[in-house]
């Protein structure tokens, strides 16, 4: 701002400083602008191939979730382009790839067993969460999930913060499922029964993403553990942790089984990032 002046940083980003003041009420041109870094800037993404179809047949992944330049695609504007490049350029060509070779899949039986036996566990789990009649809705029950992870399983997390995570997501969890209140009925179109469905498994992946940041013991990527750092740079540990982890999930009361694929590097030394 003092090198180019306000009248060339207006010409530049006159657009985007508007629209800060308009939210935050704050002149960006005089008092520094609010900026937190997000998980998501230090992570990549799902795997994709040019079709933008990931390992699971029929699974695109579109915009940021796509590997891409990984974090690099996650900063500003650039992940809003990458998203419109893949929805408008990409895949209205590619999805047709993989449609034509599924022209002579069968029709599905809707009376078989497997699809009666995944109809009636949905159709259960519905009217279980019409038949709470609570108190709260599901949009206060949403946030105080978010603030727990926020506060807890942010960008920078610890031991005793995780523990508490856990306690406090299990009993949020248990207090959703007796007291969540969803308006409507389960035989008409109702989004608040939707997002309902979504939140309780938000619960679980919630718990999900705590388990597996108390079970990684160092500071890589999307896991900073403030424990793990040496002179306040971010401490790796390749030797046990080279590996992605998949988590199997069964129900709330059975401990999920954690599966790990090593990872292999050929034609490059891993090394730890430094901004010294």
């Amino acid at each position: 701002m003092r090198k180019l002046g306000e009248a060339k940083v207006a010409e530049l980003y006159g657009n985007l400083f508007e629209m800060y003041e308009k939210i935050t009420g704050d002149n960006p041109y005089k008092t520094p602008m609010m900026i937190y870094p997000a998980i998501h800037y230090t992570m990549g993404g799902l795997w994709v191939d040019y079709n933008l179809e990931t390992n699971i047949p029929g699974l695109f992944a579109l915009g940021e979730c796509n590997f891409s330049d990984h974090g690099a695609n996650r900063l500003g504007a650039s992940a809003l382009m990458q998203g419109l490049a893949d929805g408008y350029f990409v895949i209205p060509y590619t999805v047709g790839i993989f449609l034509s070779n599924e022209i002579r899949t069968p029709k599905f039986n809707p009376d078989g067993p497997e699809f009666k036996a995944t109809e009636k566990a949905v159709d259960d789990r519905l009217k279980a969460l019409m038949n709470v009649k609570g108190n709260e809705s599901v949009e206060n029950f949403h946030r105080r999930l978010g603030r727990i992870m926020w506060d807890y399983c942010g960008m920078a997390r610890n031991a005793e913060g995780l523990n508490k995570a856990l306690g406090l997501i299990r009993e949020l969890r248990e207090e959703f499922h007796k007291n969540v209140f969803v308006p409507g009925s389960d035989r008409d179109f109702n989004p608040e029964l939707e997002k309902a469905y979504r939140v309780a498994d938000f619960m679980e992946m919630g718990e999900l993403m705590v388990m597996d940041a108390l079970d990684r013991n160092e500071s890589c990527g999307g896991h900073f553990r403030e424990e793990y750092t040496v002179d306040n740079e971010a401490l790796r540990n390749d030797e046990e942790y080279a590996y992605v982890a998949a988590w199997e999930w069964t129900d709330t009361n059975t401990p999920p089984t954690l599966h790990k694929e090593p990872l292999k590097f050929e034609n490059v030394e891993l090394k730890t990032r430094s901004y010294k």
